[in-house]
């Protein structure tokens, strides 16, 4: 018989989809293709940071009349009129799309951490252009947020779009989006190391030798198209740093505890302010107003509360102000950044944590100055190291924050002195608190993650998928006589009683059964064990391990989560041993194996 047109039409596939499979099995069978890849998601990358960042500054410029090359945060004044117009309208703009995404019970938006944490890298593109240009509006309006969250975010969709599309395999498409962050914070600030360095700390949670050529080609690709297309690159201007002596480490891990506290207390009080802002019941329509007037009124007193403070920077850098008059400036634009982002503004920590971090910094130097001037620090190097530290505590990558300062300054001459202080930093902050910004975030909504280390095997290795499905039953009023004639010894192990309803109420072990049967007469129900310790199939293996360890148990039955109904069974050797294979799997793909 001839095959039916129709048939064979539908059963071929398309020449996209040839094409797609073609370049698949290429990017999986060729590194150097993936290469590429990733530098092409690199370039694309920039392109987008450029868009963003020329947008925010234009807007900047008509909303608040700036003079030309004047950043917003560096102002002499603003008009209090723009500010909070500008400010409330673009809170109303935001508390309008949050409004609606809760009406239509949409999921949040999966950023770049929590996408290789728990997704295997996939990410929406679509959410992920929304949540770019939320922080777009945010930052052009004044809010006192960075365009670094927007950047990062948009970069690690192209990757994971394209290794969606390709179908890659898990390792590659966390790849994929860890290079797409690390091009789009490589070319925000004419820093390829820091690109690099932002991809595998806080993207990837990892430093894997397999991964180093992707991400950096990607950060390159992304500093190399961010300096041919835009007009100037990011650079921190600074006095020339003075030698170093042995007496700078210490003080500078003395700074590194300081900066560790202000990053902790930082973050705490964002959860603390998320939570006030819930208790008052304020609709989220509404609720960035409330930020929207606090920041507009601290712009009043001082325009650098306002924006990512780009311009606050070189301006605090360059000026002699008095340690009372920095001390004013760093509580201001933290109850800005606080007041921002528990509202509801879109951005992250990023650059004002570089800000702040300068600020508390210049304090430590001018206190040292005044109470111990033998011991006192180069100044600059405090700076540094205050922007360095802090920027690693909350954005949760030492190495990134400190070849972001040595970069962004141009002067390798102090490299020893600031990483130690950002890995100093870092330690104190893992031990005392544990979380970066972004991982702190997703915690307060319930994600159990630290890193971007990927434990998303352990969501996606459910019980339903290990589990013997279909176990063998008995009615739980059986006698010991009838069961043992319905289940002869050696055949089942075990057997799920139900009860009239259908429900599960326990295991029987057949050869215990069979047993007691010879010794005495009885009922099914009294050997029993484990009625009230069942897993159902949407648990993961982790916490199938917990009940397994709290029931003591060698097997467990699978009930369905409503009705109650037996599905299968799952024994803890079993279980023990899929685990393991998963988590060396994942620990393989971690370090590039």
């Amino acid at each position: 018989m001839p095959p039916d047109p129709q048939t064979s039409k539908t059963s071929k596939p398309s020449p996209t989809g040839r094409l797609l499979g073609g370049v698949r099995a290429f990017l999986r069978a060729n590194e150097f293709a993936l290469v590429a890849a990733a530098a092409l998601i690199g370039g694309l990358a920039a392109l987008c940071v450029i868009a963003m960042t020329q947008t925010a500054i234009f807007f900047h410029e008509k909303i608040y009349d700036l003079p030309f090359d004047v950043r917003l945060s560096a102002a002499a004044k603003v008009s209090p009129w723009a500010a909070f117009s500008t400010l409330i309208l673009a809170g109303l703009a935001l508390g309008a799309m949050e409004s609606w995404r809760r009406r239509k019970k949409q999921p949040a938006a999966v950023d770049p951490v929590e996408a290789n944490a728990l997704r295997g890298g996939r990410m929406s593109l679509r959410d992920s252009v929304v949540v770019a240009l939320q922080t777009l509006v945010s930052n052009s309006a004044g809010a006192s947020v960075g365009l670094e969250a927007g950047y990062a975010q948009i970069g690690a969709a192209l990757g994971s779009t394209l290794g969606q599309k390709l179908r890659l395999r898990r390792n590659d498409l966390r790849l994929l989006v860890g290079a797409g962050a690390a091009a789009a914070i490589a070319g925000a600030f004419n820093a390829p190391l820091t690109g690099a360095f932002y991809g595998f700390e806080v993207v990837l949670g990892s430093y894997a030798i397999s991964g180093a050529a992707p991400i950096f080609a990607a950060a390159i690709s992304g500093t190399l198209v961010t300096k041919l297309v835009a007009v100037a690159p990011y650079q921190i201007e600074t006095p020339h740093l003075q030698p170093l002596v042995f007496s700078s480490y210490l003080l500078l891990i003395g700074l590194a505890a300081l900066t560790t506290a202000l990053g902790v207390f930082a973050m705490r009080a964002a959860g603390f302010a998320e939570k006030a802002l819930d208790a008052t019941r304020i609709s989220p329509l509404f609720r960035p107003v409330v930020g929207a007037v606090i920041v507009a009124t601290l712009a009043v007193f001082t325009p650098q509360v306002l924006g990512a403070g780009h311009g606050a920077l070189a301006l605090d850098v360059a000026t002699d102000f008095p340690a009372a008059v920095l001390l004013a400036f760093l509580g201001m634009k933290l109850v800005a950044c606080l007041a921002s982002l528990a509202s509801g503004f879109r951005g992250g920590l990023f650059f004002a944590s570089l800000l702040m971090g300068a600020l508390l910094g210049k304090i430590y130097a001018l206190g040292l100055a005044q109470f111990a001037p033998a011991l006192a620090p180069d100044a600059t190097l405090c700076m540094l190291a205050g922007m360095a530290t802090l920027g690693a505590v909350i954005v949760g990558g030492p190495l990134t924050m400190a070849f972001l300062v040595l970069e962004g300054v141009s002067d390798f001459s102090a490299a020893s002195a600031i990483i130690a202080a950002t890995v100093a930093a870092n330690l104190i902050a893992r031990a005392t608190f544990g979380y970066s910004f972004s991982t702190w975030r997703l915690h307060l909504r319930g994600a159990t993650i630290r890193s971007a280390n990927d434990i998303g095997w352990i969501e996606e290795l459910k019980v339903g998928k290990l589990m013997r499905p279909a176990p063998p039953t008995a009615p739980v009023w059986i006698d010991l006589d009838a069961f043992c004639q319905l289940f002869p010894a050696g055949g089942e192990q075990f057997v799920a009683l139900i009860d009239r309803e259908g429900r599960y109420a326990g295991l029987v072990n057949t050869t215990e059964a069979h047993a007691q049967a010879r010794d005495r007469e009885g009922w099914a129900k009294d050997l029993a064990r484990h009625a009230d310790v069942p897993l159902t199939p949407d648990m993961n293996a982790k916490t199938a391990m917990a009940l397994f360890d709290k029931a003591e148990a060698d097997l467990l039955a699978v009930v369905h989560p409503v009705t109650r109904a037996p599905l299968g069974a799952v024994t803890e050797t079993f279980l023990a041993r899929r685990y393991a294979e998963h988590a060396d799997a994942a620990a393989r793909n971690a370090i590039g194996i």
